[in-house]
């Protein structure tokens, strides 16, 4: 089995804190790792994850899964194209192999190939790897009801169905699509078939959804074989297919990362899975269980019920909800005064925040930005990210602090032709050999060792000692200790923007 972890998205809902350069499912909301590691975490022990993520993304990702000691593959898709896609990439990935070993057996004799395979222990090569398709940004507390429901629906996948993972609601809640079985007389079984999919709907609707005991949530977790999804994509949507194909057709490998092609994923139709696969089968499943003589896809899709304090975070009102609150029923993170204050989220970053009579509120502080807002408008955050986007503002993209596969940097203070930054380097970590056509930099070390190239000449500079780089000249910075080099840089300038950057070299593939 191969988990496929969904990590691409913006999760806007989550503003000040989750930004589109640093995103929920990095971030560690819910517990001390993030919420892409405890995804992982709640695994049982797995030989690599496979990854989906964005470019931009790539180096958290694949950082994120080295301070867990988890072998990973990330594909990188190059642009959002949405479920249906992103999964057909990994599906393709993973039948490849399966592929390649049947070419291979083709060129053996059938003795050879029996020998071959008892010899390694091998399994059956036309059995399809099982996938495991999760999303990044999900809760779930209690891991054994979790890995229990994974162990049911193994064999069904492997089987061949195609196996959803139903969360029991505790709620009417509108903003979930929901999944309708067929439940039978033998309400204890493990699994049940899937009548079909249905939309987000109004509170009258969701209370009987509910009531019948018939729907579960939509959790947007799947299992299926590889080559059983991609045989579904191909009956009901071609077009996507063929664009994924030819996408991985031209895969470039880069360290840990799979670069697909991007000109032919960009001609991909944006489609989620439900939409793609999961509700033309089941349509298709429910014409033959009607009257048809066939009978092949009236159970192919099946819901495994799930009940294990599942959330997918989509709010600052989700996360106060599944949070451990104080006597007051609030939950505060962080440096944090609160007085007469009840029924509240409040976030401090990196300074103390104070509350005084206030009730029913979420308070998010960052280094930038600011949130208050009462709890039930926090599905309405969108729409500040919107105007931040429409002023053409930053806000929105990136922190104060920006992450790097080197490290990191902090924009400390900045004004009119000047910018000065806080810049922390891993050790062995090292900076593009690089120039600027419109600022000078002035780089003074706080603590650890700089190994320094400037034009022609590579020097060492210790604590308390600094470094000027003048407009034009060709430099790069590494630390070759074994403590993080944390040092002032300041900038001057008629131009101070992050694209004044000419790479020369860089052992990221930043170039």
């Amino acid at each position: 089995m191969i988990p496929v972890i969904m990590a691409g998205g913006s999760g806007t809902r989550l503003w000040p804190l989750s930004r589109t350069q640093y995103p929920k499912q990095f971030l560690p909301l819910n517990a001390e790792k993030t919420m892409l590691q405890e995804t992982v975490a709640r695994l049982k022990q797995v030989d690599i994850v496979d990854v989906i993520c964005n470019e931009e993304h790539r180096f958290l990702a694949a950082e994120q899964m080295r301070q867990i000691g988890q072998n990973c593959s990330v594909l990188l898709e190059p642009v959002g194209r949405n479920t249906a896609p992103a999964i057909a990439l990994a599906a393709l990935k993973a039948d490849a192999k399966r592929i390649d070993a049947k070419n291979t057996d083709a060129d053996r004799s059938a003795s050879e190939v029996r020998s071959l395979r008892l010899s390694e222990g091998a399994k059956d090569q036309d059995q399809s790897e099982i996938l495991l398709v999760l999303a990044a940004d999900h809760v779930i507390e209690d891991v054994a009801a979790f890995r229990d429901a994974v162990a049911i629906a193994e064999p069904l996948a492997a089987a061949g169905k195609m196996v959803t993972f139903g969360i029991v609601p505790t709620h009417a809640e509108t903003g979930y699509g929901y999944i309708r079985s067929s439940k039978s007389e033998d309400l204890k079984q493990s699994h049940f078939t899937v009548q079909e999919f249905v939309e987000k709907p109004d509170v009258v609707t969701a209370e009987a959804y509910v009531d019948s005991g018939d729907y579960y949530w939509n959790s947007g977790m799947f299992m299926f074989r590889a080559d059983r999804y991609l045989e579904e994509l191909g009956k009901f949507r071609p077009d996507i297919l063929e664009a994924c194909q030819a996408a991985m057709a031209g895969t470039v490998a880069d360290m840990d990362f799979v670069r697909v092609d991007e000109t032919a994923f960009s001609a991909c139709p944006d489609e989620s899975i439900d939409y793609a696969v999961m509700e033309p089968l089941c349509a298709e499943g429910s014409l033959s269980a009607e009257g048809s003589d066939s009978q092949d896809s009236s159970d192919s899709v099946v819901v495994v019920p799930l009940d294990a304090g599942w959330s997918d975070v989509g709010s600052w009102s989700a996360l106060w909800e599944i949070k451990d609150k104080d006597a007051n029923n609030n939950v505060a993170v962080g440096d944090t005064i609160l007085e007469d204050t009840t029924n509240s989220f409040v976030y401090a970053g990196d300074r103390l925040v104070t509350t005084l009579g206030v009730d029913d509120l979420v308070i998010v502080d960052t280094k930038d930005a600011l949130l208050v807002a009462r709890k039930d408008r926090v599905q309405d955050v969108k729409k500040i990210v919107n105007q931040i986007k429409a002023a053409e503002r930053n806000e929105h993209f990136q922190h104060r602090v920006v992450y790097r596969p080197w490290g990191k940097y902090d924009s400390i203070d900045n004004g009119e032709r000047y910018q000065a930054k806080r810049i922390t380097v891993n050790p062995g970590a090292k900076l593009s050999l690089q120039k600027h056509h419109h600022r000078a930099e002035h780089w003074v070390v706080v603590s650890g060792t700089a190994n320094v190239r400037r034009g022609d000449d590579t020097m060492l500079v210790s604590e308390n000692e600094s470094v000027y780089i003048p407009i034009g000249e060709i430099h790069s910075l590494e630390n070759p200790g074994k403590i993080p080099l944390e040092l002032i840089e300041v900038q001057s300038g008629s131009y101070l923007g992050e694209d004044d950057i000419v790479r020369l070299e860089d052992q990221y593939g930043r170039v």
